[in-house]
């Protein structure tokens, strides 16, 4: 990954005060002009309980390591390291209470709290406009908020490790997004906006309650790795069909689209005009169906870019229809039942 968390470059002044059993830090007898000249801090491995205020004495700080302490807070004074780009505090005692309200005004590139006590992603971070990578995996995170879609510069977010139980369509509007690690969570569905991720290079989401992708999934071109490993992925759900019948609006809607009747916004009411906007084809080619809101569901196995043998969500105009799911002819969810299905495919879909 290009987004480094790493240590000191060559030539920048580096102050290291890690695994020396610190419980507070003193720099009185520190020159001003050397507290100036540090560039990056390590105080990892320690026994901190709080933030020491007197960080705010380093106004040139750009590198931060406060990871494996006992940290319970993070003090006022870290607003006042304006030049701070990287900051480490994983492994701690960290909450949605331990941030000052102005922890979001920081121009921070890197964030990692992984491995604290956080239950919800704390809305400062959020307001990090120059976010380029976002940890916070082993926390007790239940969801991901809307505000995600803010961190605009973020590239790698990885929130493996917690809670988390659905992926919200926010998370799409992010442009530049290309590492997405979702493992370890308690996720049951991949949002079909997720394609509009054209950056997007690896998505781990192992280890969740998966038992189908999007068809749309087949969009991220650009995708090299997919992680799908400890998750229901299974044959069972191939020939799983669900459906309800179309309400009569629908049947007329449905009317009036497929056999192209001619229709005027000075015939129709607008609500009406609004609803027949949003019909969708069938994606049977030999079908010239449409639906909106009743559809059969169906599950089949697609080869994805020759690698893989996933399990994608499609939909149907009615039960009637059958609708191949890409040109070949096994890829029909008629044509693999459970006793058919190689085992190696089995393996590909399951093991990602």
């Amino acid at each position: 990954m290009e987004i480094q968390e790493g240590s000191a470059a060559a030539g920048d002044a580096v102050l290291d005060f890690s695994r020396l059993n610190l419980n507070a830090l003193n720099v009185e007898g520190m020159s001003e002009e050397r507290r100036r000249e540090t560039k990056q801090l390590f105080l990892n491995y320690n026994r901190l309980g709080s933030l020491p205020s007197a960080l705010g004495l380093f106004c040139n700080l750009e590198f931060l390591d406060i990871s494996n302490n006992g940290l319970t807070a993070i003090s006022d004074g870290i607003t006042r390291l304006g030049k701070l780009k990287t900051l480490l505090a994983k492994n701690n005692r960290l909450s949605e209470a331990s941030l000052p309200k102005e922890f979001g005004s920081l121009g921070l590139e890197v964030l990692n709290f992984s491995g604290n006590r956080f239950q919800e992603i704390p809305l400062q971070c959020t307001k990090l406009r120059l976010l380029r990578s976002l940890s916070l995996g082993g926390n007790r995170l239940k969801s991901i908020p809307a505000e995600i879609e803010d961190l605009l510069s973020l590239e790698l977010l990885y929130l493996g490790g917690n809670l988390i139980t659905a992926i919200p369509a926010e998370v799409a509007n992010l442009p530049h997004l290309s590492y997405l690690v979702l493992c370890d969570n308690r996720i049951q569905s991949v949002p079909p906006q997720l394609t509009r991720l054209d950056s997007l290079r690896s998505l781990s989401l192992h280890n969740n309650l998966l038992t189908y992708l999007p068809r749309e999934i087949l969009s991220l071109v650009h995708l090299q790795e997919l992680s799908l490993r400890g998750n229901p992925l299974v044959v069972r759900f191939v020939k799983e069909m669900t459906y309800d019948p179309p309400s009569l609006l629908e049947l007329a809607g449905r009317t009036v689209k497929s056999r192209n009747i001619p229709y005027y916004p000075r015939d129709l009411p607008s609500n009406l005009l609004h609803y027949l906007d949003l019909a969708s084809k069938c994606p049977n080619p030999k079908c010239a169906g449409v639906y909106f809101d009743s559809c059969v569901r169906q599950i089949k196995f697609v080869d994805f870019c020759g690698k893989y043998r996933l399990p994608l969500m499609h939909y149907l105009c009615s039960p009637e229809c059958t609708s191949p799911c890409s040109s070949n002819p096994q890829s029909d969810a008629e044509s693999e039942d459970e006793s058919s299905v190689p085992v190696d495919r089995l393996q590909r879909v399951l093991l990602g």
